[in-house]
């Protein structure tokens, strides 16, 4: 399989894929490239219906000049834990922020939330955080402001009464639950609406029909957020608990 950075002709080959309609790791079988390659290269540069070959091949010549002028003031790379291949870590903490990017989070809380994920304490600070992504102290406090307030992190303090930003298995529990709650404030205020226009209109029963599916889709989020909650997070029966509940035949501790 050939590794190295994608050449223009093999760009050109994705956006031939993508226009046939072809799935990501089928263009990358045909490319004998990995399929993260492929997804990472659409996602990052205008997604499957705005992939340019011509403009994906300069935006990562001119990615690769900024980072070959930034290189002597970077600091030192840090050993990666668990002998993990830095630059594999480094890309595809690129194609998570992309992801995130997509599904409609902005650049910088892509990055941090990113960041906070591909830990492996699951928590940094704010000056580890300045330090990790390489900018300002501000573009993390509005960053963290933002995924507090959209439940994707816990804030903490540690022992030296340093705040944490943490993301642990609960998080998005606690994301679709806040998700739920804000789909069932926009299902009350179209409800409202049907009675300030007028039931039977073609506008209030607009509002209604949206307030109908928005209430079925935000119960069955919240129904299924705490079913894979109790799934995937309770520990199974005794797994922690037979010593302290185990008796002795004659029913005694």
């Amino acid at each position: 399989m050939p590794g190295g950075r994608l050449t223009q002709q093999e760009r050109q080959q994705i956006a031939l894929g993508l226009a046939d309609g072809l799935a990501y790791a089928e263009i990358a079988r045909g490319l004998e490239r990995p399929t993260s390659t492929i997804t990472r290269e659409v996602l990052r540069n205008g997604g499957p219906t705005g992939y340019r070959a011509d403009l994906a091949h300069r935006a990562t010549e001119r990615r690769t000049h900024r980072r070959r002028q930034a290189a002597p003031r970077e600091p030192d790379a840090t050993p990666q834990a668990h002998g993990r291949d830095a630059e594999a870590v480094r890309e595809y903490e690129e194609t998570l922020t992309t992801v995130f990017m997509q599904s409609g989070m902005p650049k910088m809380m892509a990055r941090v939330h990113a960041a906070l994920c591909t830990t492996d304490s699951g928590s940094l600070t704010a000056s580890e955080l300045v330090q990790r992504l390489q900018v300002s102290p501000a573009s993390i406090s509005k960053a963290i402001t933002f995924l507090d307030s959209q439940g994707l992190i816990r804030r903490e303090r540690d022992e030296r009464r340093r705040e944490r930003y943490v993301v642990d298995d609960d998080i998005w529990y606690q994301s679709m639950i806040a998700s739920a709650r804000s789909t069932a404030q926009v299902v009350e205020t179209a409800r409202q609406g049907v009675g300030v226009l007028g039931p039977g209109t073609p506008a209030a029963t607009r509002l209604e029909n949206i307030a109908r599916f928005l209430d079925f889709v935000s119960e069955s989020l919240a129904r299924a957020a705490d079913q894979a909650r109790e799934v995937l997070h309770t520990k199974p029966e005794g797994a922690a608990g037979d010593e302290a509940g185990q008796t002795s035949p004659d029913g005694r501790g």
